[in-house]
């Protein structure tokens, strides 16, 4: 099968955070991940060594990174990550119990992105972690698109062969991803962003209408142009697709021409 054909799946369409928690004190650690194994896969580290031997196996995408330790406290540690290029763009929130200004402001100096303050609150920490995390894959993907020049569009529709029309017609000038399966919209782009969505109406499952509100709760995606695909294009169902999110519809059977010029219409690409 041809790369292009490829298609995500639910499999590989979602991942939950890999979070690495960096405390001394054993039952810290303990109530931390068990606070977060819910929401992430949480590795725990009782020092500095035991940190850099989970570096070696996985790519965190965040470092919770308590300060007061003995051997190598806090900030020796994200010196010795921030020296590294394997591991210095990874974010390093700190832990501490140090309500001292200068405290803070020497980690944030030495590259944290943020701290918390001990005893630590559930949905506080949780918060942070999901801000920071979002924040550092929007920067990759910025990174990514500009070494790409491309921007990304996801295509979804049930009907396979509008698919390959779609990818076809669109590949010159944009990376596409197609998803035949829209039960697994929402679980890709929590982890990608897309600069334009052409979304199906009539899909089993569920239905473009629906797809449009949740995708327009997604933080990276209440301003994302949505293009609808629709085989009948009556008023009410336009009206309705606006009403809810849409930024432009497109009938069915439509024209390779026909359907590059609404795209462009909502994506600029770079020449």
């Amino acid at each position: 099968m041809a790369k292009a054909d490829l298609m995500p799946t639910a499999e590989n369409a979602k991942e939950r955070y890999k979070i690495i928690c960096v405390d001394d004190v054993q039952c810290s650690l303990v109530a931390l991940k068990r606070r977060l194994m819910g929401h992430y896969e949480v590795y725990p580290a009782e020092s500095n060594e035991a940190l850099f031997k989970i570096l070696e196996k996985i790519t965190p995408d965040l470092i919770l990174l308590d300060i007061n330790m003995p051997d190598v406290d806090g900030y020796e540690i994200i010196k010795s990550l921030k020296k590294d290029e394997r591991y210095a763009g990874i974010p390093v929130v700190f832990l501490t119990s140090n309500k001292e200004k200068n405290s803070v402001f020497k980690g944030l100096n030495l590259g944290a992105v943020d701290y918390i303050l001990k005893p630590v609150d559930t949905s506080n920490i949780i918060s942070c972690i999901d801000k920071h995390v979002t924040a550092s894959r929007s920067e990759k993907y910025s990174s990514d698109k500009e070494e790409n020049g491309k921007p990304y569009i996801l295509a979804v529709d049930d009907i396979t062969s509008t698919l390959k029309t779609i990818k076809y017609a669109l590949y010159n000038d944009y990376t596409v991803y197609t998803l035949s399966r829209p039960e697994c919209v929402i679980d890709f782009l929590e982890l990608k962003r897309v600069d334009l969505i052409l979304l199906d109406y009539l899909m089993p499952m569920l239905n473009g209408f629906e797809l449009i509100s949740m995708i327009r709760a997604l933080p990276d995606h209440q301003n994302t142009p949505i293009i609808m695909l629709t085989s009948e294009g009556t008023l009410p169902q336009i009206k309705e697709a606006m009403s809810l999110g849409a930024s432009d519809f497109i009938v069915k059977p439509f024209k390779d021409n026909e359907l590059m010029e609404k795209v462009k219409k909502h994506v600029k690409i770079k020449k």
